[in-house]
Parts: structure tokens; sequence; C-alpha cells
């Protein structure tokens, strides 16, 4: 019987690890697929590859290595003309992870939300919802002069984006304050990682110091 338990497990993980193999060249390239054309959403037009000239960068909270930042150049020929940064933060389901897009003057100008355990149908409408989705315009978004729920044209480094429940200038997703606050702690982290890297041009692994809040309120 043993011989038998052994034989069995050998080849379940065998049989794991071929399909594992098989699945990950796929499951690589779609995740490539979902980043680039979030990529083309958050920047202005670019003519190289943000992907390949992307670099990663480390940030420290209590003098501790815990939240790393993807910072992706977007350029038209040599001239920087964007730059997109990939941040995470904790919301009211589990970790948000959230794709900014900055032009070259440092405003927001799309985001996308990449993954996210939010509660469906209230947390997830980050997705649009700062974004400020109109469905009278179809998938056309509207700038934060047009509507206090988009973050387009804002720019983080005048002030720290927050909800106006905490005096801030952005409307919170309806009854999902947390989801709200954890979006927009993920936005600023971001735009200090954009911040850290002007000219895009920080050594991959380059270590900062990027201070993160924490989203912890009642919802």
């Amino acid at each position: 019987m043993l011989l038998v338990l052994t034989g069995v497990t050998a080849v379940s993980v065998a049989l794991l690890a071929y399909v594992n193999e098989l699945t990950k060249g796929p499951i690589a390239e779609a995740n490539a697929k979902t980043l680039n054309e979030a990529l083309k959403k958050v920047l202005p037009e670019f003519t190289n590859n943000p992907v390949a000239e992307s670099d990663t960068i480390f940030s420290e909270k209590d003098g501790k290595k815990n939240v790393d930042f993807i910072v992706y150049p977007a350029k038209n020929g040599e001239e920087l003309v964007g730059t997109a940064v990939e941040a995470k933060s904790m919301g009211f389901g589990g970790e948000l992870k959230v794709l900014v897009g900055f032009n070259a003057e440092g405003k927001i100008y799309n985001y996308s939300l990449l993954a996210h355990a939010e509660t469906p149908g209230l947390g997830s409408k980050a997705d649009k919802w700062f974004g400020a989705y109109d469905p009278a315009k179809g998938e056309q978004a509207v700038s934060h002069e047009e509507s206090k729920k988009s973050i387009l044209g804002m720019n983080p480094g005048e002030a720290p984006l927050t909800v106006s429940k905490d005096g801030g200038a952005v409307d919170a997703i309806t009854a999902s304050t947390i989801t709200s606050r954890a979006f927009l702690n993920a936005v600023n982290a971001a735009y200090q990682a954009y911040k850290a890297t002007p000219n895009t041009d920080a050594a991959t692994g380059a270590t900062i110091k990027v201070e993160l809040t924490d989203s912890v309120s009642a919802k």
C-alpha cells in the first residue's frame, strides 16, 4: 500500500508539473497582452516599448522593503510623453493593483484597475468610477473638472488625493469608502514612485523611500 501511495503521489506531482509547464507560456502571454492594452489606455500615444524599458522600484515602510512599483516610460520618438506606474494597496476585500498613467506634467492621464478582490457591484466599481464613466457618453472618460468622482487631470503632487469624507476633493464610491481610500492610496504612492524617477532612468532594483498610508476606516 505504501508503494502504491508513493507511486500515485509521484505520478500526480509529475502531472501537475507537466500541466504547469504547458500553461505557463499562455498565461504569461495573456498577462502581457492585458498589460499592453492597459498601457495604451493610461498613457498618451507612444512609439517605444514601455515594458522593455520598465524599472522595478522597491519602497520602504518602517525600514522594511514591502511594496514594489513598476515604472513604464512612454516616449514618442525621443520625447518622454508620459509614465505609467503599477502600484498596490489593501482594500476592503484584499489587494488592489492599479496602473496609473501620468502625462509629462505629472497630471493623471488615465488609470486601469489591473486586479482586485472587492465586493462585486460595490468596490469593483473602482474600475470606472474614478474615471467618471458616464453611461450617456459611452466609454468616454471625463476630467475632475467635469465630475468630482474623476481623478483624471489631477496632480497628486499639488495635494495628496483623498475622498471628500476626509476633506478631500474626490467623491468616494457609494457605500465603499474603504475601497475608495485604498484606491487613492495606491494612486498617491504611484505618484511618489513617478516623481522618484523623473527621467525614468533609475537603475532596476533601485531603492527609494515611499510612504503609504493605511486604508483602515469604517466603510
